[in-house]
């Protein structure tokens, strides 16, 4: 089972991502998927050290704890510090990207996207070897890859 963590203060973004991983042709890539939410990075902060998570998925602008904070947090975190990590935020400048890729995400997905889009990041995010190479495949379908962590 794949436990992915949703991180997003709007409700309808966080049950369109729960829509998209949940959809059947998702599963039939990577697997039974188990769907966590928190409306806050706050929130993530209290569920993070319950549950092993493989995907974690954040937005950045949200109340409390931003994503920023929180994928600092995480990468941090001996337990989640090569845990494949996603930005999607309306926020998608080239000095976003890069600010998100300093702190340690994998993939940067602007909104609005699309569900393949989305499905097609989390697939290879999921399906990579565990190990982090610094050679990270381009993600198919033009979302920005940002690197990946060596564990």
């Amino acid at each position: 089972m794949r436990r992915i963590l949703v991180v997003e203060d709007s409700s309808s973004t966080r049950s369109l991502v729960r829509a998209i991983l949940e959809d059947p042709a998702f599963s039939s890539v990577v697997g039974p998927v188990e769907v966590a939410e928190a409306q806050s990075g706050f929130d993530a902060m209290r569920l993070l050290p319950r549950t092993r998570f493989d995907l974690i998925i954040t937005d950045i602008n949200m109340p409390d704890v931003n994503g920023l904070e929180l994928i600092h947090f995480i990468r941090r975190s001996e337990q989640y510090r090569s845990t494949p990590l996603v930005i999607i935020s309306t926020q998608a400048t080239e000095r976003d990207v890069e600010r998100g890729k300093k702190l340690g995400a994998d993939a940067y997905v602007p909104k609005p996207f699309t569900p393949e889009l989305l499905r097609g990041t989390c697939e290879q995010l999921l399906l990579s070897p565990p190990a982090r190479a610094s050679t990270t495949p381009a993600l198919a379908d033009g979302s920005a890859p940002v690197g990946r962590r060596n564990g």
